[in-house]
């Protein structure tokens, strides 16, 4: 399939367009896993990785837009740290009191502006993945590095709280013999459980710390990770193929968080070499069967039943067919973006580039029912910027982002599900449009609309280059 180019937004005066998915870090400066790996992505709606789409059909409603909205400011923003290499910063978060944003070899605390710091949490090595999830009480969970040298490893799980700013505890893996240090991937919370994951197998603790489980290696079968949010727990296993061990058949398991009893199992086509487990609750499943469009990491999205002990397929979405393009790390288990999710209704929210051929270049966002895999509507083009879901509102509007270009500012968006109208709710300051612009091409970042403000976090520290925008901050708040 052929790659649309970008909008004009995405490209500097002195670079080329690049095709899409083009400026993504796939897999977040980790390893890479064998193939034929099942990867899992549980994302909160209101914490979704930025960046662009590309075209559906033109079935379904389609609506106009508006370009009144109120002027925000730039309330605060996180210099970009100084480093000699890319340094993954992953970790944006936002409760009632704390803006929180991962940084080199820390977790910072801000006022909900990010104008002041308020604490900051050291970890003694980089942070190596976030959860995007928390608990009510403002609890998540972070891996990072065992020390701050080229040679430290990614063993250390650490529970953190975010509203007082402390690391609660750290643990190191061990498995099933008494090794200690096992390696994890990344790590999850759901349903008072700490799951960590990757290709050493799983393990898991409880809140205060309690050992639940360890890496096992049982009839060549492991946990490649877990995805968590409120009382669910979602394992990935693979298990290899009797008749080649370099091949592996990939299962999507709800289990129980205390015990990893298995509730329910789905098994996955062989032709899958990875997925992204979009949401555990209904539980939506994305799968690459090798021949996604880059940085998708995504063919299909597969809606399953898992309320009985075997799991029932009850749609699946191509994404290929379609030109649906979200973000899902090549390798990860958790960190799809460029969707949202609206459980009431059973609603993604995907974004698409649309192409010349169509009367863009733009974006557009398109509603799909989950149960049925059908469009319920989608928005009219966005011309030569960017149009990302960020999170449904309680009465099923979406909020979605739209990016800067040259001659205008970004903004937040708040799109109708029945007509699917935009109505633009804030506009960005234009002094900020070039640094706007280089976080959504160049950083990797993750957005959380809240309190009517736009939290904007990029999960990666890198150098500055000629092109990036100037003065490309690690995190920006916009608000009233």
């Amino acid at each position: 399939m052929s790659q649309p180019s970008l909008p004009p937004h995405h490209q500097s005066p002195h670079q080329p367009a690049q095709p899409r998915g083009a400026r993504r870090a796939p897999s977040r400066g980790r390893r890479a896993k064998p193939a034929l790996k099942l990867i899992v992505g549980g994302v909160l709606a209101a914490a979704l990785v930025s960046g662009c789409g590309s075209g559906g059909d033109d079935d379904g409603k389609s609506g106009g837009s508006s370009s009144k909205g109120a002027q925000a400011k730039t309330l605060g923003k996180v210099a970009m740290p100084k480093v000699g290499k890319e340094t993954n910063t992953m970790g944006t978060w936002v409760t009632d009191t704390t803006f929180a944003k991962g940084d080199v070899n820390k977790i910072v605390g801000y006022s909900l502006d990010g104008a002041k710091s308020r604490w900051e949490i050291p970890l003694g090595g980089q942070l190596c993945w976030a959860s995007p999830h928390m608990t009510k009480e403002g609890l998540t969970a972070v891996l990072f590095r065992d020390g701050a040298g080229e040679d430290a490893l990614c063993t250390r799980v650490g529970l953190v709280d975010l509203k007082k700013g402390k690391l609660v505890w750290q643990k190191e893996g061990s498995d099933s013999e008494g090794n200690a240090g096992v390696q994890f991937d990344e790590v999850t919370i759901g349903g008072g459980t700490v799951a960590a994951g990757g290709t050493g197998g799983g393990g898991a603790w409880s809140l205060d710390g309690k050992p639940l489980w360890k890496p096992a290696y049982l009839a060549d079968c492991d946990d490649d990770g877990y995805a968590g949010g409120d009382d669910k727990l979602v394992a990935i296993r693979g298990c290899d193929s009797a008749e080649d061990s370099s091949e592996q058949r990939l299962e999507v398991q709800t289990v129980d968080p205390g015990t990893r009893d298995v509730l329910s199992s789905y098994k996955l086509d062989e032709k899958v070499e990875y997925a992204h487990v979009i949401s555990t609750s209904p539980l939506v499943v994305g799968v690459d069967t090798g021949d996604s469009d880059a940085g998708t990491g995504t063919t299909d999205i597969l809606t399953i039943d898992d309320s009985g002990k075997q799991g029932k397929l009850l749609s699946t979405i191509d994404i290929l067919a379609k030109g649906y393009q979200p973000n899902c790390p090549a390798t990860s288990v958790e960190g799809c973006g460029e969707l949202a999710l609206d459980k009431a209704s059973g609603t993604l929210y995907l974004s698409s580039e649309v192409d010349v051929d169509d009367g863009g270049p733009g974006e557009r966002i398109t509603g799909l029912n989950l149960k049925t895999g059908k469009e319920t509507g989608k928005t009219k083009m966005a011309e030569s910027r960017s149009l990302i879901p960020v999170r449904t509102d309680d009465d099923g509007a979406l909020i979605a982002y739209l990016g800067s270009m040259y001659s205008e500012a970004g903004g937040v968006v708040r799109v109708d599900p029945e007509n699917f109208e935009m109505e633009t709710i804030q506009i960005h300051p234009d002094d900020m449009k070039d640094a706007e612009s280089g976080m959504d091409v160049y950083g990797d970042c993750t957005m959380i609309y809240a309190g009517k403000k736009l939290y904007i976090g990029d999960d990666r520290a890198t150098r500055p280059t000629s092109g990036d925008g100037a003065g490309r901050p690690l995190a920006v708040v916009f608000g009233p």
